[in-house]
């Protein structure tokens, strides 16, 4: 196994809509679909379609929404394993407006303390050159087996503010820790701090602005987003931590990292899936040569 993806896993209803609401009344969706979703879900099918071995872990329930997970990524290319929530299936509603924000509202939470067999996922935490894990509650205990054998944390914490304690886990725990600017404020005085306590990277993201990542040495690098049709930005973030990620274990530098990120998240805008349906690492190579390697010919 190569990298174990640990929590993060729903069925969403995602309703489109030309723009939100501005009060009660009725209102007409544009269209309406239900998916798998969540963030551990996205970043699993980003990953294991780029060829990265893949194991995923989550919680779904006895229910018929649970059910269609396990169909659902039971065609993917990863290994899967899923424990019993016993409140059901996490499920989410989102709203998307034509300008691609989102509205999340979770109908039905995940369980906070799960019964679940933690020395199984302790196995798979040591057996793995990285942990990918999710800022749910059950994966907390995961992050210290991690440390404890010296496996790499790869933390997610999307829309953290610097304050919430609930995050206080993922953010310490965390060898590269990835975030996006919404709610930070200072976002690059954020990542120094998090470099000078130890953080080998810290990668912020800026919507259609691009991302920025900082090094152990304090180097600060951001590169811009590329351009893409949107047609639905849910998983745009998950896919770029999958492109990161993938960039990383190929050898490849910070900057061609983060342009392998954005390359990923702008595929994923493009179609309505957490991972664009023909996402793979030659597809991933051939937009990179068409997008930087022309740009380079271009200003030569």
């Amino acid at each position: 196994m190569d990298v174990f993806v640990a929590g993060g896993c729903s069925w969403d209803a995602i309703v489109y809509l030309d723009q939100f609401p501005d009060g009660p009344g009725t209102v007409f969706a544009r269209d309406f679909r239900e998916t798998v979703g969540s963030s551990g879900t996205g970043k699993a099918l980003n990953l294991g379609r780029l060829g990265v071995g893949t194991r995923f872990h989550a919680m779904v329930g006895e229910d018929r929404f649970g059910t269609a997970i396990r169909e659902r990524l039971d065609t993917e290319p990863i290994t899967t394993a899923f424990d019993l929530d016993p409140a059901g299936t996490e499920r989410h509603v989102n709203l998307m407006d034509d300008a691609g924000d989102r509205i999340s509202i979770f109908t039905v939470p995940p369980t906070q303390e799960p019964d679940i067999d933690y020395g199984r996922l302790e196995t798979w935490v040591a057996a793995a050159d990285a942990l990918v894990v999710s800022p749910v509650n059950y994966t907390r205990p995961l992050v210290e087996t991690a440390a404890a054998v010296g496996t790499p944390v790869w933390a997610d914490v999307h829309e953290y503010d610097g304050e919430d304690d609930y995050f206080e886990t993922f953010v310490a725990g965390a060898d590269a820790l990835f975030l996006s600017d919404e709610a930070i404020g200072d976002y690059e005085a954020f990542m120094r701090e998090q470099i000078a306590a130890g953080k080998r990277l810290v990668v912020c993201t800026h919507g259609d602005a691009g991302a920025s990542a900082m090094t152990p040495d304090g180097e600060l690098v951001t590169v811009d987003a590329v351009d893409a049709e949107v047609v639905d930005t849910n998983g745009a973030g998950d896919a770029f931590f999958a492109g990161y990620l993938y960039g990383y274990r190929q050898g490849e530098s910070v900057e061609t990292c983060l342009r392998l990120g954005a390359i990923a998240g702008g595929l994923a805008v493009e179609s309505r899936e957490l991972a664009h349906p023909e996402l793979s690492s030659e597809r991933l190579a051939a937009e990179y040569e068409r997008r930087y390697d022309d740009a380079r010919k271009s200003a030569r």
